[in-house]
């Protein structure tokens, strides 16, 4: 269904500067999960900007739980740890569980530091099961704020999730496409602001 798994896209040009570097990171293993289907959206949006644009595939790739044997020397660790060094900006996608983001993002953002991901813009999504709310993006703005990271204000929360998108992983509603949308071009232009400033 998506062709972006793991490797950068087409080249671009957006705001006539070089194309930024984006990765997408979603909160469940697998792709076609509906946290991955909305990070593959907003993936969609940023290569049709000009963005270079890679999600990071759990399934294929998984994080160790960060503390488990063996987990400090694992080769995922290491080649995860590389591709958010390499990212202008990040995406985060995560199914909210219990009224927070999923231990699987959590588990992601634990193998998150300073090092890789401060200093860069970042978007926050959620997807729900039933009504929306700010509970996981609040959870995820806070520890992207611990990390030094720069998530934008502008964010998405997709509620009913199960009837949210078409059977090609479009959404369905075309006002949350529009938001999606804003997110995104905003997610790029802090990206390449920021950029710039170093």
């Amino acid at each position: 269904m998506h062709e972006h798994l793991h490797e950068p896209r087409t080249r671009g040009d957006f705001m006539n500067q070089p194309p930024v570097r984006v990765l997408a990171l979603a909160g469940e293993y697998r792709s076609t999960s509906k946290s991955g289907m909305l990070a593959h959206a907003a993936l969609d949006i940023a290569k049709a900007a000009g963005a270079e644009v890679e999600f990071w595939d759990l399934d294929a790739s998984p994080l160790p739980l960060v503390g488990e044997e063996g987990c400090w020397s694992h080769p995922n660790v290491a080649a995860f740890q590389a591709a958010v060094t390499n990212a202008d900006a990040v995406f985060l996608s995560s199914p909210e569980y219990h009224g927070t983001m999923s231990g699987v993002m959590k588990n992601t953002l634990d193998w998150m530091y300073d090092k890789h991901v401060g200093g860069k813009a970042v978007g926050l999504m959620s997807t729900l099961g039933g009504v929306t709310n700010a509970n996981t993006l609040n959870h995820m703005r806070i520890a992207c704020r611990w990390l030094h990271a720069w998530p934008v204000p502008e964010q998405l929360a997709v509620g009913h999730v199960k009837e949210a998108f078409n059977e090609d992983g479009t959404l369905v509603d075309p006002a949350i496409v529009e938001r999606l949308e804003k997110l995104v071009h905003s997610v790029l232009a802090t990206a390449t602001m920021l950029r710039d400033r170093t």
